[in-house]
């Protein structure tokens, strides 16, 4: 489970979320939509504990932000695994490497690599890219070996940041499609975005920022196309 207690997040001292309160239960997707700058990755990067609260408590894979110590955070990393809209992909090596060198910088035995490694490709249907370079690939099959890579140590829950921003409305739906077959295997998925357009294809628990806080949303048609409608007016 993932909670968010009372908190207050900051970047570089300004404001971005204060008394946030939020949980996420195990096996949830959940969309965290606004726009552009409004706080969607700070709110990720708080979860793998890159940002700390400046009030509050957040919970996620059994850690607390309150206790957990500096040396415990790479531990807490190995539960999650991270997607960005950028890929990050290392482009002197191929496919196969890229995802062995998750593993093989916690010492993850080389039988066992490639098992994973492979398991993971496979769930994104690009086993038969292990030996390629990176950038002989297209965007969308990029951003699969990001999601393989975000697999290959099977983690308790899946941070997407902006994982369709780079991509074309038909490449979208299909890394969304990857996305919710994790889901279904019972992995935490928070996705953020600002493409309301893809959460209203694919609807799931949607929640809003608003402010400084979050607010539990629905799509709703209007004459102009589909927007965001607050659901309940309530903080999430």
């Amino acid at each position: 489970m993932i909670s968010f207690s009372h908190v207050d997040l900051e970047l570089d001292k300004k404001p971005i979320f204060t008394n946030l309160n939020l949980t996420i239960q195990p096996g949830e997707l959940v969309y965290i939509v606004g726009k552009s700058g409004t706080g969607k990755s700070t709110l990720l990067k708080s979860l793998y504990m890159d940002i700390r609260p400046k009030k509050g408590e957040i919970r996620i894979a059994g850690y607390s932000s309150r206790t957990i110590k500096k040396r415990q955070i790479p531990l807490l990393r190995r539960k999650l695994g991270i997607v960005f809209q950028d890929f990050r992909l290392l482009e002197d090596r191929n496919v196969y490497d890229n995802l062995a060198f998750v593993l093989k910088v916690t010492g993850t035995k080389e039988q066992l690599v490639k098992e994973l490694v492979m398991h993971a490709l496979e769930s994104v249907g690009l086993e038969h890219a292990a030996k390629l370079m990176p950038l002989r690939l297209s965007g969308g099959e990029q951003q699969r070996i990001s999601i393989a890579r975000a697999l290959v140590r099977e983690p308790l829950v899946i941070l997407a940041d902006e994982p369709t921003g780079n991509l074309d409305p038909d490449t979208s739906l299909e890394i969304l499609d990857y996305l919710k077959r994790i889901n279904q295997k019972g992995i935490i998925v928070v996705i953020g975005t600002h493409d309301y357009e893809l959460v209203r294809h694919s609807p799931f628990r949607t929640l809003q920022i608003s402010g400084l806080n979050l607010v539990e949303t629905t799509m709703e048609q209007s004459a102009t196309g589909f927007r965001p409608a607050v659901a309940s007016g309530t903080p999430a």
